[in-house]
C-alpha cells in the first residue's frame, strides 16, 4: 500500500513545492500544516521534496518580512494580523476575502520543528543568510505574542483557547533550533510548564482532543506514563469504526450537521461525530513510539481496511457509516498511513 500512498502525495504536490490538502472543492489550498506532515515521509529520502516544501515557505515569510517585524515588536489585536496557515494554491498568497481564524500557533510550532528536524539529518534547510534571520523572527514572533498563554485556533481552526497541542508543537519546534539559533531557554519552559498544567486536557474546557496525539508523535514531548494516559484517553473517548473523533460534540460533518448547523451546544452532537481516518495510522505512530508494536499493527490493519482504494483515504467517514466525505484523497492520512507502516516495518527488520 505504500507506492499508491506516496503517489497520492505526488498528485498533490504543486509545481512549487507544497500541497494542496484534498482536490475537493473546499480543500484546493495550501495549509501549511498539510504541507508540513506531508512532507514528513521524505524527511529520510534522498530526493529534494523535503528541502523543496520548506524552502518555499521560508520563500513566502521572506515576502512577509514586513509582517513579521511587525510581529516581533507589537502583539497582533485582530486575527488576520497574526501569521496566516492557509494560502491560495497557484502563488501561495494570503487569503483576504474570507473569514478565517488564523491563530494557529501549532503550524508556526510544526514549521519550526520540520525545519529542525531537516536539519538534523543533514538537509540544506536554510539556504543563506535570510532563511535564518527569517525562522529567528518567527522565533521571536511566538515570543512577542507569548504563545504559551495566548489563545489559538489550534489544529481545528475553530475557537480560541489555549491548547495544549499548539503550545505543544511550538515548544516542540523551538527544542529543535536551539543547536542552531537563537532560543532561550525560558522561551521553551514557558510552554512546558503549560501543557503540564493542561494535563491530561487539551484546553481548560476540552477534556480529550485527536490533536493531543501530536504530543507523542511527531514532537515526544511525553513520553512513558504521561504518554500513555493520553493515548488511553483518546483510545477510550474517541476512538470509533472507522476513525477517531476530534473530540465529543464535534460538530464538523456530524450526521445533525446538515439540518442543524453547527452552532448547537456540544452534547447536542454526541454520537453524531465523524471518524477521521488519519487517526488510525496516528496512534499506530504513538504506539510504536511507546514500544507497543502489536497495538501498532492492528491500527495499522484498520487504517488499510477503511481505504476507499489502494493509498487513498477520505478526510472521514460521517459517524457509523461506510459513507465519506467529499475530501477525497486526504493527502494528510496518506502521509500518516506511510509514516505508521514505514515504521513498523522499520522495527521489524530492527529485530530480525
Amino acid at each position: 500500500m505504500l507506492i499508491p500512498s506516496y503517489q497520492v502525495l505526488d498528485r498533490l504536490r504543486l509545481p512549487h513545492g507544497l500541497y494542496i490538502a484534498s482536490p475537493s472543492e473546499h480543500y484546493s489550498y495550501v495549509w501549511l500544516r498539510d504541507s508540513i506532515y506531508m512532507s514528513w515521509p521524505y524527511l529520510n529520502k534522498p530526493g529534494t521534496e523535503y528541502e523543496r516544501a520548506y524552502a518555499r515557505m521560508l520563500d513566502l515569510f521572506r515576502s512577509l518580512e514586513w509582517k513579521l517585524d511587525i510581529l516581533c515588536r507589537e502583539k497582533p489585536v485582530w486575527e488576520w494580523e497574526y501569521v496566516h496557515a492557509r494560502y491560495t494554491a497557484d502563488d501561495v498568497a494570503e487569503i483576504h476575502d474570507q473569514d478565517w481564524g488564523h491563530v494557529q500557533h501549532d503550524m508556526t510550532g510544526a514549521l519550526l520543528f520540520g525545519i529542525g528536524a531537516g536539519l538534523d539529518v543533514g538537509k540544506r534547510m536554510l539556504r543563506d543568510r535570510k532563511d535564518s534571520e527569517i525562522v529567528q523572527k518567527l522565533i521571536r514572533y511566538l515570543d512577542n505574542v507569548e504563545y504559551w498563554n495566548d489563545p489559538d485556533n489550534g489544529m481545528w481552526e475553530e475557537g480560541r483557547a489555549v491548547h495544549a497541542s499548539s503550545v505543544g508543537a511550538c515548544v516542540a519546534g523551538l527544542r529543535k533550533l536551539q543547536p542552531h539559533l537563537e532560543v532561550p531557554d525560558s522561551l521553551i519552559q514557558a510552554g512546558l510548564r503549560t501543557v503540564l498544567r493542561l494535563f491530561p486536557q487539551e484546553s481548560e474546557d476540552r477534556p480529550v482532543d485527536l490533536a493531543q496525539l501530536s504530543l507523542i508523535y511527531p514532537y515526544r514531548l511525553l513520553d512513558g506514563l504521561l504518554a500513555e494516559t493520553i493515548v488511553a484517553r483518546v483510545e477510550h473517548s474517541l476512538l470509533r469504526e472507522r476513525g477517531v473523533i476530534r473530540y465529543a460534540g464535534d460538530s464538523y460533518y456530524s450526521t445533525l450537521e446538515a439540518e442543524h448547523g453547527r452552532n448547537q451546544p456540544l452534547s447536542f452532537y454526541y454520537r453524531t461525530e465523524a471518524e477521521w481516518t488519519f487517526g488510525l495510522p496516528w496512534l499506530a505512530l504513538c504506539h510504536l513510539t511507546l514500544g507497543n508494536r502489536e497495538r501498532a499493527a492492528e491500527y495499522i490493519r484498520r487504517a488499510e481496511e477503511v481505504m476507499l482504494e489502494p493509498g487513498v483515504w477520505p478526510e472521514l467517514y460521517y459517524s457509523k457509516t461506510s459513507r465519506p466525505n467529499p475530501n477525497t484523497p486526504l493527502g494528510w492520512s496518506s502521509a500518516m498511513y506511510i509514516l505508521a507502516k514505514e515504521a513498523y516495518l522499520a522495527s521489524m527488520n530492527k529485530e530480525s
